[in-house]
């Protein structure tokens, strides 16, 4: 899954980091927009963002299967030996929150369109199947499960975050240039 940098650095492989931060931005991106859309009136620019909105969102479930798919093709960077235990399961759980997260988030958001009886038209061009009848009270309960589950990331993204400046601020060990674009 890695190589070797100048310095003697294991890192992440290029396309590896490429789909971290691809999904760091469009994860960011969606967040913005869906909390922007939130606040409009019914209009059809809303209406324009909240499919931009449903877009990316399932551009990001396709990446994300893509990216587990490339990842289960690579073998793991070894653990930093000088990392405790306890904070190396925590990183691996919330690794498995977040890619259990970048799945579910974007299939609740389908499920609650088709809920509500909104088709979901991928780039205007393609419409996805509705994965449930129209129910507009399912809808309405779908929407508060997408918000919290949204939440939840946010939380989850701020821990991960926190941690990788943790290390590399404090700590000054290698885990977040592991996965930075370019390594010295």
């Amino acid at each position: 899954m890695g190589r070797t940098d100048a310095s003697n650095l294991q890192t992440y492989d290029a396309l590896s980091k490429w789909f971290h931060w691809l999904m760091a931005l469009l994860i960011i991106g969606l967040m913005v927009l869906g909390m922007y859309v939130e606040q409009l009136p019914f209009s059809p620019e809303k209406l324009k963002l909240i499919s931009w909105h449903k877009w990316g969102g399932i551009c990001a479930l396709i990446l994300v299967v893509i990216r587990l798919l490339w990842r289960g093709t690579r073998k793991p960077l070894p653990a930093i030996e000088t990392i405790a235990p306890w904070q190396q399961l925590g990183a691996s759980v919330t690794h498995v929150l977040l890619y259990l997260l970048m799945i579910v988030i974007p299939l609740s958001g389908w499920v609650m369109s088709s809920a509500k009886g909104v088709p979901t038209v991928l780039f205007g061009l393609w419409k996805l199947p509705d994965l449930v009848s129209r129910n507009l009270p399912l809808g309405d309960i779908l929407m508060q499960v997408h918000w919290a589950l949204n939440l939840l990331l946010i939380a989850i993204l701020v821990l991960h975050i926190a941690a990788a400046v943790k290390h590399h601020y404090i700590d000054k060990d290698p885990v977040l240039r592991r996965m930075l674009p370019k390594t010295r």
